[in-house]
């Protein structure tokens, strides 16, 4: 394919012109307004004075003028000792000023043709002027308002945006991570590239490919790759773009959409969050006439219609593949589905070495252990980092960034900044410090509980403390034990703080660690079947469902309504017990821990194993 080929009908190629021509009338309006103004000046100047013809002549034979000009039956007279001329005098042009008596030889007179064309014209102008700036504020009125038509018919225009051009395209080559999402989209490439070797043997190009991943990922990037290495045009827009307030203006979009996407052949169609036009039908209030399935309508009967050999692919992204209709996942529509997932190890560190590749990083910044403590974070996550460390650096005005900038930068987007100016009284210190301390020692002496990073009694967020636990590796997988143990570690900060302070002292600082504790129990028996009861049975409800739909039965009894909440009660309860049990058990550990807080604030992983070394396990808190 020829690269240079230009792509045509590329949206708003005649807007630079009406905005040139708006503002050569817009200048001209302004020159008409200085002219009006300018003469409206000129008239309303103070008149010269006037005398009789036979005062003139006396006074310029008594020598007190200097020059007469002549033109017409006006006499314009120049004062001895002044520059400028300072009176006019009328005369009758049939009687000549020496036959009156004027002694030419102490006063000279010059004789000038009189010319009435200009003034002529000024006065025409100065009539004319009004009528022509009303007829200019009319005539911008009038486009002003067939201004708004246009906008008010182009509502069934696409609004994607086309790129093609770029000088910098995104390839493969420029993403790190997802080698197995590549490896799917190449195959996109290569059909785009070369549809006749596929049409050769048979095999027909897909219609639609459906990116499925959490937000982050790389999704849309990945999507202009697949445009950037196939030198194709490409067509993005968003799910939300295609529905306005007008009905019918969301399938009108998609109509025009697909008709330049044929215009521009071969040529990709990207569509972000596809979601928010795609969910499943007979799920909204309308039924099936509202505005957004006739938008869906419109995409399926493009996507798979009478119309073939288009050579359009459709790009989609979504991370809520469970809401879209079922015929927009069928063969014909989007044939392939590539799933995106956050990255592992590996595809971390790759990612995090692309974006701190043009910053200017210190030798000792350790971009492996980073990787490692990063697990779950998106690729975007890891640009955030990179750029927040960046922003730290300059902040303190260095040059280079340090390992101490990465850490916080890490920490900052992990879970948030440090809010140092908020004021704590030695009370509520001391109570945060044995809170914190407790989460650590639970998640400490469990044995599959995760390690312990760092402890500190600083506000951070929107949390009074954090102890923060980084698993040692990946993990794809989640046991019934591992579960228990982090439920355990959850309590850990409420637990310490009735055994030091007593039941009816508990405070609300535990109250985001109930909450995530109640959502896991509860995930566990519903979703994992990981209940007594209720072992290897779910009761996943999907979420975000439109009336319609939350108003059929459920799928369980209220009797097993009942088992599912003693279920969730049932783990907190252990939990709490087991909690109850590492802490009297390690009572001297407790205050080791809360007294380095209290005295450094914040507590590193290997101080924290210093500490707790020697901790002991309770029969009462073990499961095995």
């Amino acid at each position: 394919m020829d690269s240079k080929k230009p792509f045509r009908n590329i949206p708003g190629g005649g807007a630079p012109k009406r905005k040139g021509f708006k503002n050569a009338a817009f200048i001209a309006l302004v020159v008409l307004f200085g002219l009006f103004f300018y003469s409206y000046s000129q008239q309303s100047q103070p008149k010269l004075e006037e005398k009789p013809l036979t005062q003139v002549i006396q006074e310029a034979n008594e020598g007190k003028y200097k020059e007469i000009t002549v033109t017409g039956s006006t006499l314009e007279i120049t004062k001895t000792g002044e520059e400028d001329p300072s009176i006019k005098s009328r005369k009758d042009p049939e009687v000549g000023l020496v036959e009156e008596g004027l002694d030419t030889s102490k006063v000279p007179v010059k004789y000038e043709e009189e010319s009435n064309a200009g003034a002529t014209w000024a006065t025409i102008g100065l009539n004319l002027l009004p009528v022509i700036l009303i007829g200019g504020i009319l005539f911008f009125m009038l486009r002003s308002a067939q201004g708004q038509g246009n906008q008010a018919m182009s509502f069934g225009k696409s609004r994607a945006r086309l790129y093609g051009n770029e000088k910098d395209k995104v390839t493969f080559k420029s993403i790190a991570g997802s080698d197995e999402a590549k490896t799917d989209l190449q195959e996109v490439v290569e059909f785009l590239k070369f549809p006749k070797k596929f049409e050769s043997v048979g095999a027909k190009i897909p219609k639609g490919v459906l990116l499925v991943g959490p937000p982050g990922t790389g999704k849309t990037m990945l999507a202009r790759a697949v445009a950037g290495e196939a030198d194709v045009p490409f067509f993005s827009i968003s799910g939300s773009e295609f529905v306005e307030m007008f009905v019918g203006v969301g399938a009108s979009r998609v109509r025009d959409l697909f008709a330049k996407a044929k215009k521009n052949s071969p040529c990709i169609i990207f569509v972000d969050e596809i979601d928010a036009v795609g969910r499943r039908r007979g799920s909204g209030m309308g039924g099936g006439h509202d505005e957004r399935e006739q938008t869906l309508n419109q995409i399926l009967v493009e996507m798979d219609g009478f119309e073939q050999g288009t050579n359009v692919i459709v790009l989609a992204a979504t991370n809520r593949q469970d809401v879209l209709d079922p015929a927009l996942l069928r063969p014909g529509r989007f044939d392939r589905r590539v799933n995106i997932g956050l990255p592992d190890r590996k595809d971390r560190l790759a990612i995090l070495k692309v974006h701190f590749e043009k910053k200017p990083l210190a030798k000792s910044v350790d971009l492996d252990a980073l990787a490692a403590k990063t697990a779950g974070s998106s690729g975007a996550d890891l640009a955030n980092i990179a750029n927040e460390a960046a922003i730290v650096a300059a902040r303190s005005n260095r040059h280079e960034i340090n390992q101490k900038d990465v850490t916080e930068a890490f920490e900052k987007v992990a879970i948030g900044p440090e809010r140092k100016s908020k004021v704590m009284s030695e009370k509520e210190k001391e109570l945060t410090a044995y809170h914190e301390a407790g989460h650590a020692i639970v998640g400490h002496v469990l044995p599959d509980s995760d390690m312990v990073h760092k402890v500190t009694i600083i506000p951070r967020g929107g949390t009074g403390g954090v102890t923060w636990f980084i698993p040692p590796e990946d993990k794809s997988y989640h046991s019934i034990i591992e579960y228990k143990d982090v439920l355990a570690r959850m309590l850990g900060g409420r637990i310490a703080e009735e055994v030091i302070y007593g039941p009816d002292r508990v405070t609300t600082g535990a109250g985001s660690d109930l909450q995530k504790a109640a959502e896991l129990a509860r995930e566990m028996v519903v979703n994992q079947g990981m209940g007594k009861k209720l072992r290897d049975q779910v009761f996943h409800v999907e979420e975000g469902m439109m009336l319609e739909r939350m108003v059929h039965e459920r799928q369980f009894s209220d009797e097993t309504a009942k088992i599912i909440d003693d279920e969730v009660e049932a783990l907190i309860t252990e939990a709490a017990t087991r909690a109850r049990a590492v802490i009297r058990a390690n009572m001297d550990k407790l205050a080791a821990l809360k007294d380095a807080l209290l005295k450094k604030e914040t507590v590193e992983a290997e101080e924290v194993l210093e500490i707790l070394k020697g901790s002991s396990m309770p029969k009462s808190a073990a499961l095995y």
